[in-house]
């Protein structure tokens, strides 16, 4: 039992270190499509190589997973 619970806590931890130390996200619109945030519906999180990104609908995350380069040159 000690061990299932040193294990859980362990993979809690590591899921959220990683965003934890993610370069917040600067912009107030969708990376994709330059909506705003929250137009279309609950904004959408991601963290791509420690660069928090989001996006205003599911279907934008598959446009960025294509070409993430071009997108995330719009962060620099």
């Amino acid at each position: 039992m000690k061990l299932t619970l040193i294990l859980l806590s362990f993979l809690v931890l590591a899921t959220a270190i990683p965003s934890a130390l993610a370069a917040s996200y600067p912009l107030k619109v969708c990376l994709v499509t330059d909506n705003e945030l929250g137009s279309m519906g609950k904004v959408i999180v991601k963290n791509y190589d420690g660069q928090e990104v989001k996006f205003c609908c599911k279907p934008c995350v598959k446009k960025f997973e294509a070409n993430p380069a071009k997108y995330l040159s719009k962060l620099k």
